[in-house]
């Protein structure tokens, strides 16, 4: 029964400790109110993660149908129920999610704030007042046949399968915006460069589309990883034996899971050690940080590309984003490149933190799967809007400085690799030493030294001829 106090916009709550007032208009409870007196850590709070919200009622309608089918639960305090849960899963009462994601407990706080508002919200529409428990209770009813420590996890996982999703969204649109600027670049000859020297000649295109397919790469390296997370714990409730649980509740409630995700979860074959392992949170943070590594890759290089304009490599123009300096008149930095650079380095120290946490867990529970799923599911956010960003406000309007780029061809030293299979690798060198101590180019030794005809020369440096294999077998 809910107490009324005389601050007629307070409720009194109980629990083991003790009491509390809560504002009347709060849906969630005095465990959640515990929390948030206890973790005003990071000031990054649940409703931060919408698919985390979403990822954890879902898992509490599939509970309460389970628990429906057992007989453990009325018509009433079912529909009730699940009319809530689809209510929070439609994007209400998100602001009532208010617990910090860095918790101690092994997510007790965030299992119960999500108790809480089902339950209080629950009672509304069966016609009681937030608090009256004794007709829909948080532990009772909603969280029946059910462990912080089976119901968390499994939401995490449902809800990073989600993120992962929008994560391919975006992956998809950057690798097909590299794709097409290689289409359009494709007859733009460059130099091609190994350990900063000059190495032997390629297309701009062939430069872009060489971006697109690394990143291409990682999208069945994301679906794999993800789909380690189909397997859930669910129905093991404390740490994997399923006390307290009907004996067909956990098959019951994965198959509803299933059904309310429409995702192809799993029981886990062993429930006693799918509580306690971790290791799928492992494999998929490193298939993050992968992307992150190879996108900040891939930036590094448009910064070096993009660099003087006067003093530097000058082969590409990337879209004058603001002001570069306070001091410098005219000055334009690669903020964006920049930017995802600094994604890339926060994604690698949260796949640190991953891997610590998942080694960290003792006996038969991980307790540290709060810090986990904030480190994922921050990854995951910053890369989407960074690959995003990158796009819309870089690549899309990458520009190409042609007769930049074929002049570095021309001048290079290096050219004279495409003349090796003709004259040999000793006359090569010599042409080379000969050139750079001279100050002369490769193209007028060789006239000069009567090696090969104008025609000849022409026909090896010719720029199709020095993009793709073009070596004849001997006979």
């Amino acid at each position: 029964m809910a107490i009324l106090t005389a601050n007629p916009n307070l409720r009194l709550e109980h629990d083991l400790l003790g009491e509390k007032h809560l504002p009347i208009d709060a849906y969630y409870g005095i465990q959640t109110q515990r929390a948030l007196e206890n973790f005003k850590i990071s000031g990054v709070t649940l409703q931060f993660f919408p698919e985390f919200i979403e990822g954890l009622v879902e898992v509490k309608k599939a509970c309460a149908l389970a628990n429906y089918d057992l007989g453990a639960l009325s018509d009433e305090v079912k529909n009730a129920i699940v009319a809530a849960c689809d209510e929070i899963i439609a994007g209400k009462f998100h602001d009532q999610f208010k617990v910090d994601m860095i918790q101690g407990g092994a997510g007790t706080s965030t299992n119960m704030n999500a108790n809480e508002v089902i339950a209080n919200r629950a009672l509304e529409i069966m016609g009681y007042k937030k608090g009256d428990y004794e007709h829909c209770h948080p532990n009772n009813h909603v969280n029946l046949s059910q462990s912080t420590n089976d119901a968390y996890p499994t939401a995490l996982k449902i809800a990073l399968i989600k993120c992962k999703a929008k994560l391919l969204v975006e992956l998809v649109a950057i690798t097909n915006s590299f794709r097409r600027k290689g289409e359009q670049y494709q007859h733009v000859i460059k130099m091609g460069r190994t350990q900063l020297q000059d190495a032997v000649p390629m297309t701009m295109g062939q430069t872009f589309e060489a971006y697109a397919v690394t990143l291409e790469e990682e999208i069945e390296r994301l679906e794999n990883n993800t789909n380690l997370f189909l397997e859930v714990n669910l129905g093991g409730t404390a740490i994997g034996t399923g006390i307290n649980t009907s004996p067909n509740y956990a098959r019951l409630a994965v198959a509803h899971l299933r059904d309310v995700t429409g995702l192809k979860v799993v029981k886990a074959r062993n429930l006693i050690e799918a509580t306690q392992d971790t290791g799928a949170f492992i494999m998929f943070s490193s298939a993050v940080k992968r992307l992150a590594i190879k996108l900040s890759k891939i930036c590094h290089d448009l910064r070096l590309l993009s660099s003087g304009p006067r003093t530097g490599f000058n082969e590409i123009n990337l879209p004058p984003m603001q002001p570069g300096s306070s001091i410098m008149p005219g000055k334009v930095n690669p903020v964006i490149p920049e930017v995802m650079n600094q994604i890339a380095f926060r994604v690698m120290g949260n796949d640190l933190t991953v891997n610590m946490a998942v080694e960290a867990g003792q006996l038969e529970l991980n307790a540290f799967e709060p810090i986990i799923g904030h480190c994922l599911f921050e990854s995951i956010n910053i890369l989407k809007n960074g690959m995003s960003t990158l796009r819309t406000k870089c690549i899309d309007g990458i520009t190409v400085n042609e007769k930049r780029c074929w002049d570095l061809v021309k001048n290079s030293i290096s050219i004279v690799t495409a003349l090796n299979p003709a004259l040999g690798y000793e006359v090569c060198s010599a042409l080379s030493k000969e050139a750079l101590a001279t100050d002369r180019s490769i193209y007028d030794l060789v006239l000069e030294k009567n090696l090969m005809s104008q025609e000849q020369l022409d026909e090896v440096l010719s720029p199709e001829n020095m993009i793709r294999p073009q070596l004849k077998a001997n006979k």
